[in-house]
């Protein structure tokens, strides 16, 4: 990634999209460094949403490795370790550093704002502005850093280096507009990537598990004492907790065995496990500053950094999410529904670090099921359906890479791909696999191609942003898992293509087309690819492990259909497997009761999917020759006819007018 990085260092506008832990810190430092010393630039400032975050830039012997300098930051201009709010004092080192010689400054999102309120825009010309966890930003006016970072891209005057860990938005905003995004350069490096690259660890697996009653009785069905574990108890004002964080805590730590003490040195909880070991549990729930400030500094402790014994359990609310560092934690179990999908990612990355013996890491999500009693039974059936919605995409996220083609007769092999048992075959649709850059390439029949350079990015970079959008689409989460009438394409194709015209309005027909059709095959060839055999690690978990499985079962799909199509892919449920598994890990009686709720709210056709249906007939009778059929055997056909009367009816009531 650091060497994909560095090779676009020339470029003015650069976005970094890889996974927490994958070295984006390192890859800054080579690219600023370049930027100061050979390409005109006065100097480099790193901004950072939180203080913590600030230890990942301190000074680093870079030539020790073969690098032309070091990195280096003098301490009074890492502004994350000065004492004092944003706005004050460290405004004005901001200030003071603009006037002076050094090179490089460090400080919070908030600092960074404060001082160009303070300063104007102009002060920050032929400056490199580096921004850590850029899913922070976004163009919603109440965004000030949005903003701000608008007006320094449109006065041109600043390079500008954006790094992320999350692969989508997670939210309805953009992080940049339209026309700021298109000027960046983007370096991609997955999960897949990222964990084929590991000495130790392979595999990552994603589950989900549903408890009745409180969690604390139920927590030791997920939580395995053997493994070095985060546990993240669930906000005060959720659902699933009960009120009191502290007797939670007790509660779990009881759980764990019997109470010995605390340990006078770092503050950690000292458990005696029925087995007779002593798990160490460091809590950081307590709101006693003088208990949790000793608790995390010992975590921070450089010294303990590769002692694996140092810590087993650490219990947390609203700490050791985004830059925390504990390379030894196997699991990262999260209690109740977490409503920031850029969350997720950030808790599973403190699980994804490699160390040595550490082959597999989990993250599970323990949800409170939906109560038939409970007046709340609405929000329980939507916290449901946006705990099954982050498993789906992150699921996506953990994919290799997906690279479609339309199927002609003149295609023939790419270099370095492996296309499996006999090789490549020009009568039909092949599948290759590079290992290396973790890439499928999958020929499709009758697959929409992008025609302009936007809608080629987007098939390249933002599919998992599509799909992001579309699991979220309540809509459609909630007919593709409970609606035994539906007809797929209302999904793939109404839905899907509503949500693609929606988000990329200045696309054209023809290129909206392609990003839904490259969207849809990138979801379903996941999610057929689970079902052909996967398994996961994990209690109620059957979610694909980062492994040979995800490559043999899309390989397996494709020769079990012979001939891959569009019209095949959007003629599956996207949701189907995902409600294979819900109905393993949730009660009968729960399941029926999600079922009823969501079936209570059914409504009729709208206008609008009655025009969207209309649109797809008139698609139909370009390539038969004929309208769609009322009478007609294929259910999608008799749906496209349906709506098109619809459509004809709501006109004439003077719906569209």
């Amino acid at each position: 990634m650091q060497e994909r990085a560095y090779e676009k260092r020339g470029e003015q506008f650069l976005l970094i999209k890889s996974p927490p832990a994958s070295g984006k810190s390192r890859a800054l430092m080579f690219i600023a460094l370049d930027k100061l010393q050979h390409q005109g630039l006065k100097q480099a400032i790193i901004v950072v949403p939180e203080k913590a975050i600030g230890a990942s830039f301190h000074d680093e012997p870079l030539a020790k490795f073969g690098f032309w300098a070091d990195w280096r930051v003098e301490p009074k201009w890492n502004l994350c370790n000065a004492p004092g709010g944003d706005n004050g004092g460290k405004v004005k080192a901001v200030g003071a550093f603009l006037e002076s010689t050094d090179k490089v400054l460090v400080c919070t999102h908030a600092t960074f704002r404060f001082a160009v309120d303070a300063y104007g825009l102009e002060k920050f010309d032929d400056r490199l502005i580096a921004v850590d966890e850029f899913h922070h930003v976004s163009v919603s006016q109440d965004n000030k850093l949005g903003l701000q970072l608008g007006q320094l891209i449109a006065r041109d005057r600043v390079h500008v280096v954006a790094m992320t860990g999350s692969y989508f938005r997670g939210d309805a905003e953009a992080v940049l507009a339209p026309q700021d995004e298109a000027k960046f350069d983007t370096i991609t490096y997955t999960y897949y990537e990222q964990l084929n690259g590991y000495e130790y660890l392979k595999q990552l697996d994603i589950g989900y598990f549903f408890y009745s009653g409180s969690y604390v009785d139920d927590i030791l069905h997920v939580l395995d004492p053997a493994e070095k574990t985060i546990v993240h108890i669930p906000n005060v004002n959720s659902r699933e907790s009960t009120k009191d964080k502290i007797r939670e805590v007790d509660h779990v730590i009881g759980a764990l065995g019997e109470w010995q003490g605390v340990d006078p040195a770092t503050g950690f909880q000292l458990v005696k496990t029925p087995d007779g070991r002593v798990l160490r549990v460091a809590d950081l729930v307590d709101d006693d500053p003088s208990k949790r400030d000793r608790v995390s500094i010992a975590l921070k402790d450089p010294a303990q950094k590769h002692n694996r014994d140092y810590v087993d359990i650490i219990i947390a609310l609203g700490m050791a999410k985004e830059g925390f560092d504990w390379i030894w934690c196997d699991h990262a179990l999260t209690v109740g529904y977490r409503s920031s999908l850029t969350e997720i990612v950030q808790i599973i990355g403190r699980a994804t670090r490699d160390a040595p013996g550490k082959i597999r890491a989990r993250f599970t999500n323990l949800i409170a099921e939906p109560d038939a009693s409970e007046e709340a039974v609405t929000e329980a059936v939507n916290d449901t359906l946006k705990a099954i919605a982050a498993s789906l995409l992150m699921e996506q996220v953990l994919a290799p890479r997906f690279e479609f083609k339309p199927k002609h007769q003149e295609n023939g092999p790419a270099p370095g791909f492996d296309y499996g048992e006999g090789g490549y075959d020009p009568n039909k649709c092949n599948v290759g696999f590079n290992e290396q850059t973790g890439q499928f390439q999958i020929e499709i029949k009758g697959l929409a191609e992008p025609k302009s350079k936007e809608a080629t990015r987007i098939c390249q970079e933002d599919l998992n942003e599509v799909i992001a959008a579309f699991v979220q689409d309540k809509t459609a989460i909630e007919r593709g898992l409970f609606d035994e009438e539906l007809v797929p394409e209302e999904l793939t194709q109404v839905r899907m293509g509503k949500i693609v015209k929606d988000k990329y309005p200045e696309l054209d027909e023809g290129d909206q087309e392609a990003v839904r059709q490259h969207a849809i095959a990138a979801l379903n060839l996941t999610q057929q690819a689970k079902q052909f055999g996967l398994s996961g690690g994990g209690e109620a978990n059957a979610e694909p492990s980062i492994n040979t499985a995800l490559i043999d079962g899309v390989r397996r799909f494709a020769m079990d259909v012979r001939e891959l199509d569009i019209d095949l892919i959007d003629s599956i449920n996207p949701f189907g497997e995902a409600y294979a598994i819900l109905a393993k890990t949730m009660s009968e009686d729960s399941l029926k009761q999600v079922a009823a709720a969501i079936a209570a709210k059914r409504t009729t056709l709208t206008p609008e999917e009655a025009r969207e249906l209309a649109v797809r007939a008139v698609k139909f009778k370009k390539e038969r020759g004929r309208l769609p059929s009322l009478d007609a055997q294929d259910a999608w056909e008799r749906r496209m006819a349906e709506g098109a009367a619809a459509f004809v009816r709501y006109k004439d009531e003077g719906r569209y007018a």
